[in-house]
């Protein structure tokens, strides 16, 4: 994967750090530190430079952030609605509400939870879809996809440009990161679950008492 990534990067520069960072946030498993962080290296030894970098790889950030929004802009609201009402919200035990709480919230605290998931792996590619199924007003979409991409590209491209030939150093470091936020990652949305079916438990359950 990594070999493919560097040739691109090698054969097309600006263009190829926009495709490749467009393609990353659609498909999360792709490694935009290693854009990133090779592409800050770019720059010490080809004709791109590190302004070039950030420009084309927070438009490519951009790119797929906006295919993901409108992916869930399609699956909206009312369609989870009628799949929930179906066999599945039976098995999950969700119910309308639970869309419309989950909905809220998002409407809510939306706005910082796109910038600041940004800086998140996986998550930060994924949260364009529940924007999209809240209707996130498109500006507001926009504007903090674009100051989250902004620092996060930023960050990585200067610190490969001044690590140079030692840009894979760094990618272990955001390589165990991304390890520990993942994991953290899981035990926050377990924990998550449990709490939210019991608390359904417990309401059903006085529900019934009366």
């Amino acid at each position: 994967m990594e070999e493919i990534i560097l040739s691109i990067m090698n054969q097309f520069g600006y263009i190829g750090v926009l495709l490749l960072i467009a393609i990353e946030n659609v498909f999360p498993p792709i490694p935009s530190e290693v854009i990133l962080l090779f592409g800050g290296f770019m720059t010490t030894y080809t004709e791109l430079n590190v302004i070039g970098m950030i420009i084309f790889s927070t438009l490519g950030s951009l790119i797929g952030a906006i295919v993901l929004y409108y992916i869930g802009k399609i699956l909206n609201k009312e369609r989870l609605k009628k799949i929930v009402s179906g066999k599945v919200g039976k098995i999950l035990r969700l119910k309308n509400e639970d869309i419309e709480k989950a909905d809220h919230w998002f409407d809510t605290k939306g706005n910082k939870t796109v910038f600041f998931c940004r800086f998140i792996p996986i998550v930060r590619s994924l949260i364009s879809i529940p924007a999209g199924m809240s209707e996130m007003p498109m500006l507001k979409f926009l504007i903090y996809t674009t100051f989250g991409s902004l620092i996060w590209n930023t960050v990585l491209v200067v610190i490969g440009n001044r690590v140079g030939e030692n840009w894979t150093s760094i990618l272990d470091i955001l390589d165990k990161y991304s390890h520990i936020v993942l994991v953290l990652l899981i035990i926050i949305a377990i924990v998550c679950i449990y709490l939210f079916y019991s608390k359904k438990l417990k309401k059903n359950k006085k529900e019934n008492e009366k």
